[in-house]
């Protein structure tokens, strides 16, 4: 099942980080626009590819691997970014937890797996949220000027807070939910 649609998409997710980073980066004005709207297109796919294997029935243990993947990627792309960017304690001191939940969180969730007990940390739906509002903040912080009369950089600063806050509370959840079987091998 490895030749979907939403497989492709997630591919193509991949394929866009390297673009978005180039784009961002281009000697042109209008660079910080084209790489988020990369990231946006990359971003909206973290969701149409997952909503349209599961719609069409084209779900798959490849598709379930590298989804994930593709996602970590590119979040951890942008958020370096962003942070070299702004060069600010709360925005680096945000994408350092983001990016340190999301590599706990994936080992976590692998040493779950092996154990048959993965859907001890399924996805919560603040977790989709907290997914929902970091990739808004990264598309308006790697945009970070105005458009249609809104400043979409001053939006992406507290949404990037709210989604570091969230990070911490769906780390929590997800770790509290791990520790008996955790506590169990350590016995």
């Amino acid at each position: 099942m490895a030749n979907t649609l939403p497989m492709w998409m997630t591919w193509g997710r991949i394929i866009l980080i390297p673009v978005f980073i180039l784009l961002y980066y281009l000697p042109i004005e209008s660079a910080h626009f084209w790489g988020a709207l990369a990231f946006m297109i990359a971003a909206i796919t973290d969701w149409l590819d997952g909503f349209l294997a599961r719609r069409l029935g084209s779900t798959s243990k490849l598709g379930a691997f590298v989804d994930p993947v593709a996602d970590k990627l590119a979040v951890g792309a942008a958020l370096v970014m962003v942070a070299a960017e702004y060069q600010q304690l709360l925005v680096t001191l945000s994408a350092i937890v983001i990016i340190m939940r999301e590599l706990a969180i994936s080992g976590l969730r692998e040493w779950m797996a092996e154990h048959n007990i993965r859907e001890v940390v399924a996805v919560s739906r603040l977790g989709k949220w907290k997914t929902a509002i970091q990739l808004a903040a990264l598309t308006w912080l790697l945009y970070g000027d105005t458009l249609w009369g809104i400043n979409w950089g001053a939006l992406g600063f507290p949404a990037l807070y709210l989604a570091a806050l969230l990070t911490l509370i769906t780390w929590i959840e997800y770790m509290r939910s791990a520790w008996p079987h955790l506590r169990k091998t350590l016995q």
